[in-house]
């Protein structure tokens, strides 16, 4: 008996990406800051870039498959980490403090919509 895999493209992007954030992040302690284009950035700031990307591109792939608060909540949460890396990285407050804010508003938005279920 043999076992194919079942591979598709989305999920499976989705969780490289999530793989690679893992990585770089646990990459901190081991190594200095890395060349990216004319910068010299810590991998710890490239896992939070890379997770925001995973959460971006979930909300795609869960969009297409027709799980819409899935997508929603994927969506929601990777703008919010996506402003708070970028507020941090550039030290704008109004970015930062609207990340944390777009995380509370989507927490409710999203225990609304859950419980309409």
């Amino acid at each position: 008996m043999s076992a194919a895999l079942d591979l598709e493209a989305g999920p499976v992007a989705v969780g490289a990406l999530v793989g690679l954030a893992g990585v770089t992040f646990l990459l901190e302690p081991l190594v200095g800051p890395l060349p990216v284009g004319g910068l010299r950035v810590r991998p710890v700031a490239l896992s939070a870039v890379v997770l925001a990307a995973a959460l971006l591109l979930g909300a795609v792939v869960f969009y297409r498959r027709g799980r819409r608060l899935f997508a929603l909540a994927h969506g929601v949460f990777g703008l919010a980490w996506a402003s708070v890396v970028l507020g941090t990285a550039t030290g704008n407050g109004v970015l930062l403090v609207g990340g944390v804010v777009l995380v509370i508003a989507g927490c409710g938005f999203l225990v609304g919509q859950a419980r309409e279920r």
